[in-house]
Parts: structure tokens; sequence; C-alpha cells
């Protein structure tokens, strides 16, 4: 495929960025060009003295405007590119491969692995490709070819997420290989998880909480009545359950929630009548469980970015200290709290500045036990530290 080279200037105070490994290209770092319609060009970012810097491609998402690949001049972006940078990943998680007690993880994470906007995830045989532009997108078939040369897959699956507004798009998502029968149960350090590859944005588990959920069931669930806010399927409430809790409560707005979340645990031999699924806001929820006297000994806290609902709308770079408030008013003395975000507009210290200002308002004190950011498989760059966006925080309150 012939595709168009388009040669950007790159502004003075960005140079030294992109000459140091940082990938994406901002609108505002390049000198004015018209690009519009031209996704998936070759873009040759060069000084304003016409010096070179970098070789990416044009893609629109919501980041920016593309992503640099390579610094070095020579190198086509064509189905051998990629097919090294493919082999190079699928290389660093060779572990993961050969552990029998997990089955889901991700072999290629975008940036981190040399390709911004690309993602691809395992799922027991299968493979999901993640295309968060349509500048990448234009390169499918050359990515498909690469990656048949270095996998054997039983099915491919593909999510596109290049709408006008960043969303999924709809779509019967696979690509090629057998259909498998859904859903697909994988493993994930022994635990089981139903996951469907074809229905809508979501598969059915995050993966890049694995670590998260094993320190849940491995040090702090047992005997513990549990409640997990914003639960989407039910993945910690799992984890919580089979580390010995008392109980667990799954509080969710979607509908869906409740189906999935029971599937999850029937898969997993859990007793379902033993816990407790509500479908509700989850800050209704909280009004509840004051007004009922409830309280936990151990809340897990995991909102998406931006969320709104009829009632409210929730941002966590403005709201986590309230959410926070909410959940120390119905703890226990002595309980946790997993704090989690993946918003990647902040980092690790502002996201602890939020706990200290939730319990400082709480007159309540606490102890940091644990820190979680993305596990291993999810391969980010120093470069580009936005990358890892994951934050989590495990505390425990203290009298």
């Amino acid at each position: 495929m012939n595709r168009a080279i388009i040669e950007v200037t790159v502004k003075n105070k960005y140079e030294k960025s992109f000459q140091k490994g940082y990938p994406l290209i901002h609108k505002d770092a390049i000198v004015e060009n018209e690009l519009e319609g031209k996704e998936g060009a070759i873009l040759h970012l060069k000084s304003a003295h016409g010096k070179w810097i970098a070789k990416g491609y044009y893609g629109i998402q919501n980041k920016g405007i593309g992503w640099a690949l390579t610094i070095d001049q020579q190198v086509d972006i064509d189905v051998s590119f990629f097919k090294q940078k493919l082999e190079k990943a699928l290389s660093k998680r060779k572990s993961f491969f050969t552990d029998p007690n997990t089955t889901a993880f991700r072999v290629f994470n975008g940036e981190g692995d040399g390709i911004g906007g690309l993602t691809i995830d395992y799922f027991d045989g299968c493979y999901l490709m993640q295309w968060y532009s349509l500048g990448i997108y234009s390169y499918k078939e050359e990515v498909l070819e690469a990656f048949e040369q270095v996998v054997d897959y039983q099915a491919i699956y593909e999510k596109k997420r290049f709408d006008h507004k960043g969303q999924y798009i709809e779509d019967d998502d696979f690509v090629k290989g057998t259909r498998p029968t859904f859903p697909i149960i994988v493993k994930e350090n022994g635990m089981h998880y139903a996951v469907y590859l074809n229905d809508g944005a979501m598969v059915g588990i995050f993966l890049d909480q694995r670590e998260v959920r094993q320190a849940i069931r491995e040090k702090y669930a047992n005997g513990k009545h549990v409640l997990n806010t914003f639960s989407y399927t039910g993945a910690f409430s799992v984890a919580a359950a089979l580390g010995g809790a008392r109980k667990t409560t799954s509080v969710d707005l979607a509908k869906r929630s409740k189906p999935k979340t029971v599937e999850q645990f029937e898969v997993n031999g859990i007793d379902v009548a033993a816990q407790d699924i509500v479908v509700m806001d989850v800050f209704d929820y909280f009004k509840y469980a004051k007004r009922k006297g409830f309280t936990f000994d151990m809340i897990i806290l995991d909102p998406p970015s931006f969320a709104r609902s009829k009632k409210r709308t929730f941002s966590t770079a403005k709201d986590y200290p309230m959410l926070l408030k909410e959940a120390v008013a119905i703890l226990e003395e002595d309980g946790f709290i997993v704090a989690s975000t993946n918003n990647a507009s902040f980092g690790m210290n502002k996201f602890k500045g939020f706990i200290e200002k939730a319990f400082r308002e709480m007159n309540a004190s606490y102890k940091i036990l644990e820190e979680f950011s993305l596990p291993a498989d999810f391969q980010t760059i120093s470069a580009y530290p936005e990358g890892n966006y994951l934050k989590v925080v495990i505390l425990q309150r203290t009298s």
C-alpha cells in the first residue's frame, strides 16, 4: 500500500522530548499542517532547520494526532517492522505463556512495545486487538500478516475504538480463525473468569488489575465483609470470596452487572446466595448503607475516570476525595480501602494527596500498606510516564 508521506516541523521546545523517545505527537508540538483526512499517512518529523527527528504515523485519538515509531530514517513502516516489534514483545512475555495458572494477559501494550495506538491481549488461545485510531487501523492488514508469522492462534478478535467521540464502534468483532464458544473461561493465578470477546466494548475483566486481585485474595480478604463498588462483573469480589471473605457486596449501576457477577461467582464454585449483588448508583448505596448502619471491613474503590448518570457526573480528577470520604464513613476501625484509578492525567503523588485530603477532612488516620502500578505484561517506557496510568493504594484505617 502506497502511503502519503508528510513532512511536519516540530516546534523547538518539543525536539528534545522526541529525541529522547517521547512517542505521542501532540497537535501543539508541530507547526500547523494540513493533515485532515490523511489518517495512516507516514509523518516525517523534522526540526525548524530541516534536521531529521523521527518517523511516525498520523492517527487522531483522544491523546494526540499520532505516534512516533522510530528515530531511524531508513526504517520502513511495513510488515517486517510490525513483525520485529511483535517478536520482541512476545519474547518479553514468555513466562506468561508457560504459566498454567494464568491464561489471560497482555502481549502488546501500545507505545510501551513500540506502536502507540495498538494493544493485543491473549485469552487462552484467542487474541484481541484493540485499535485506538483510524490511522493505526489502516495498518490492519500489515499487522495481521506480521502477527500470523509469529503466533499460532485459535481466533483473532478486534475492538475499534476510534469513532468521533473516541468510543467503541459496535460491530462483529471476529477477524479470523475459528470462533470459540463463549464464554471463554480463563485462569488468573488459579482463579477463573468468564470472558466474551464479541459482546460489546468490554470483555468481562480488566487484565491490568491482576496483581491487585491476587493481593486481595492472599493477604486482605480473609474473614472480612468486603464492599466492591463500581464492581462491573465482580472480579474483585471473586478474589475476595476465594480469599476467605465472610461476605462480599458488589455494587454497580449497570443492570447487566448482576447476571455477569453471578456468572463469575458460579465459574469459581462460589455460593452466590451467600453474596450480595446490588444494582444501584454507588453514591446512593453509600447513603443507603449509612441509613441502615452498615459497615465494612474492606472497601474497594475502582471507579471509571469519568462517568455520567441521570443524577450526577463523576470525575476521578475532581471527585475522588469525595468518594473516599463516603467510604471512610462506613469503614470499620482497622478496615482496609483499596483505592484505585486508571486516570492518566495525574500521578501517584497527586492520588496520595486525594487520600490525605479525604482522611483529614473525616478526622481519620490511616497507613499505606501497599502500592501497585501496571503489571509486567503492560510494558511501559520511562520516556512516556503517562503510559503507566494505573495507581492503586491499599491502606488501613488506624485509630
